[in-house]
């Protein structure tokens, strides 16, 4: 019986170290390749959902303006929620927060406090949760619609660095 045991126990091949190694290795190439890959794919995610957040905001006030004879003044955060209630406009950790100025982007990128639109003009800017990403619609008093990009740390996607359209 132990004569039996110990030929089984022989007879068994394994892997040897090298060709572990060699498995590791292939293993490690593939996720050096594939995990920044992943990681782009995740912040231009959190990117299109504030371009769509942005849009449905800037719907929201144009529906604001229908409603109330073609002026955007008094159309505050809560006056949006109550248009389009899929607007996240409480700030949060993961939900993008949308700010409404009415003076619009500045040359750097920043968003004025003003919390009241003008009559003819308004901005909405929805700033992405993971990337810090501003994307904004801007109406102006001639009625010209811009859709801005601002990103402090990276370039906006497919433009500058600094501010660019979207």
């Amino acid at each position: 019986m132990f004569n039996s045991l110990r030929q089984r126990t022989g007879d068994e091949g394994g892997f040897t170290l090298i060709e572990l190694l060699v498995v590791i290795l292939i293993i490690g190439i593939l996720a050096a390749i594939a995990i920044p890959a992943f990681l782009s794919q995740k912040s231009k995610a959190y990117d299109s959902s504030a371009k769509t957040m942005a849009q449905t905001a800037q719907t929201a006030m144009e529906t604001y303006a229908t409603e109330h004879g073609g002026g955007y003044e008094g159309a505050t955060k809560a006056e949006l929620k109550k248009i389009e209630a899929s607007l996240n406009i409480a700030a949060s950790a993961n939900e993008p927060e949308l700010k409404e100025t009415a003076q619009g982007w500045t040359e750097k990128g920043t968003v004025t406090a003003s919390e009241k639109p003008a009559t003819n003009e308004y901005a909405v800017v929805v700033k992405a949760a993971n990337t810090g990403d501003e994307y904004a619609v801007v109406r102006t008093s001639t009625g010209a619609v811009e859709h801005l990009c601002h990103s402090a740390k990276s370039e906006c996607p497919g433009k500058a660095k600094e501010s660019s359209n979207w």
